[in-house]
C-alpha cells in the first residue's frame, strides 16, 4: 500500500491551499503545496516526507498521520482513508464481497414507498433494486446499473445531472470512501473500467477526494418532467454490511414536487 499512500498524499498536497505556507519566493509552477512546505506545517523533516511520498517509509506514526491530516486539511473521513492506507493491516478487513443480495424483506419496503424515489445500492454503488419512482427516474438511460457507469460513460449523463462535474466529483468520492482504501477487487474492477473509458474518471479520480454522501440535494433534468430538485438522505442497511439504502423526495409545495408527482 506504500505506493497508495504517495498517491494520495502527492494528489492532496497538489489541491492544499497554499496561504498556510508563508510567502514563497519564486514561481509556482504546480498548484497547491511543495513538499517542504508540508513537512514544515506537519512537523517533520522535508526528507521523511519525501520519503513518504516516494513509498520509502512505510510506517509513518499515528502523530506523523495526524499531523499530515492538519496540514493537509483533510476531512475526518479522509484522515480515516489516510490511516487506512499507512496501515491496513490495523485496521482490518472489511468482508468483500456478498453485499449484493437483497432480502425479501427490503424489496417489500422498496416497493410499498411510492411517494419517493428509494434504491439500494452496494459500497461500489451498484443498484441492486429500486422501486417504481426510481425506475420512472432513470427511464431512458443507456446505461443505469451503476451510478458511476451512469455518470462517465452515459451519453445521456450530462443533459440529466444540472450538476454534473459536482455529481461526478462527489459520487467518485464516495467510492473511494466507500472501497476500503481501494483493496476491493470489485472496485478495482470498476476504477479500470471507468478509467479505460473516461478521460473525466481519470481526472476526478486522480484528486483522491474522500467523502461520504449521507445527505445531499441533486438537480435533475428529466426528458418526461422537466427540472426538479430532490432531496436524498442515505442510510446503511443493518442487515447487510456494504449496501445503503437511499431515498429522495421533492420539498413539498415547490415546483420539483409538481414535476415529481407527474413522474412514472
Amino acid at each position: 500500500m506504500a505506493s497508495a499512500l504517495g498517491d494520495f498524499l502527492r494528489a492532496r498536497r497538489r489541491l492544499a491551499t497554499v496561504d498556510r505556507a508563508g510567502p514563497w519566493h519564486g514561481e509556482r509552477r504546480t498548484p497547491g503545496l511543495r513538499r517542504e512546505e508540508v513537512a514544515m506545517l506537519a512537523g517533520v523533516s522535508s526528507d521523511y516526507y519525501t520519503r513518504l511520498e516516494q513509498g520509502r517509509e512505510l510506517r509513518p506514526s499515528a502523530q506523523v498521520l495526524q499531523a499530515l491530516a492538519r496540514a493537509l486539511e483533510l476531512c475526518p473521513e479522509a484522515t480515516e482513508y489516510l490511516y487506512r492506507l499507512a496501515h491496513p493491516q490495523e485496521c482490518g478487513r472489511r468482508q468483500l464481497g456478498g453485499d449484493d443480495e437483497i432480502s425479501p424483506h427490503m424489496l417489500r419496503f422498496l416497493e410499498g414507498c411510492d411517494h419517493v424515489v428509494a434504491f439500494v445500492v452496494n459500497r461500489r454503488l451498484d443498484y441492486l433494486a429500486r422501486n417504481r419512482r426510481a425506475a420512472a427516474l432513470y427511464r431512458g438511460m443507456d446505461i443505469a446499473d451503476n451510478v458511476l457507469r451512469l455518470i462517465f460513460l452515459c451519453p445521456g449523463a450530462r443533459e440529466f445531472y444540472v450538476d454534473w462535474e459536482q455529481e461526478a466529483r462527489a459520487f467518485t468520492a464516495h467510492v473511494r470512501a466507500a472501497s476500503d482504501a481501494g483493496r476491493d477487487p470489485l472496485v478495482r474492477e470498476l476504477v479500470e473500467e471507468l478509467s479505460a473509458g473516461s478521460d473525466d474518471f481519470r481526472r476526478i479520480w486522480a484528486r483522491h477526494d474522500v467523502r461520504v454522501r449521507t445527505r445531499m440535494p441533486i438537480r435533475y433534468r428529466h426528458r418526461d418532467v422537466g427540472e426538479m430538485t430532490l432531496q436524498y438522505e442515505t442510510l446503511r442497511v443493518g442487515s447487510a454490511p456494504g449496501q445503503f439504502i437511499v431515498i429522495g423526495q421533492a420539498e413539498p409545495g415547490s415546483p420539483s414536487a409538481r414535476a415529481f408527482a407527474s413522474l412514472g
